[in-house]
């Protein structure tokens, strides 16, 4: 394999990864659990806050937690390191986590995703996982401007919600 191969075959891994990761951001606020699942190889072992356990009771755990506390989430995915080896990638994801809550308050917090993501069948999915948290805080909310416009969008946390849509 060429110099030029071995950099595109990275760098095609490396997007397989971030859409993976990505896939997991996106199915939890849209409430969307087959997207979700589909980042996590179904042996996976998570460590997350006071989790620990496999991607389907995650899904629960998570859902519950964002169902019970909070309007809209936001899982921002941010700086991104990975170190392929063949079939196993170990990549460190810098998140910021927004939410807005049911009493009124906006909750901000950031920490890492520590991953070590396997490659199965061509595919790419977390098989371990640590959530470091690092710092966490809330903040009064703000009215949304235009939000009840009519001219924009309704958010949904499920299938109902404009991105599903293809215009």
């Amino acid at each position: 394999m060429t110099d030029i191969d071995q950099r595109l075959r990275t760098l095609l891994d490396r997007q397989d990864i971030t859409d993976c990761l990505t896939r997991f951001s996106r199915g939890m606020d849209r409430f969307d659990r087959d997207l979700f699942l589909s980042a996590f190889h179904p042996a996976a072992v998570i460590a997350a806050g006071d989790f620990t356990g496999g991607p389907d009771d995650l899904y629960e755990w998570a859902h519950a937690l964002h169902e019970d506390g909070q309007i809209a989430t936001h899982h921002y995915l941010l700086n991104h390191s990975c170190e392929i080896d063949g079939d196993v990638a170990h990549c460190e994801t810098y998140y910021l986590f927004a939410a807005r809550n049911h009493d009124d308050t906006n909750w901000l917090a950031g920490g890492r995703y520590l991953d070590r993501l396997d490659r199965h069948a061509g595919e790419w999915r977390i098989i371990l996982r640590n959530n470091v948290i690092e710092w966490s805080g809330m903040l009064p909310t703000m009215p949304i401007p235009f939000a009840d416009s009519g001219r924009n969008p309704v958010a949904a946390r499920d299938r109902t919600d404009p991105s599903y849509l293809r215009l």
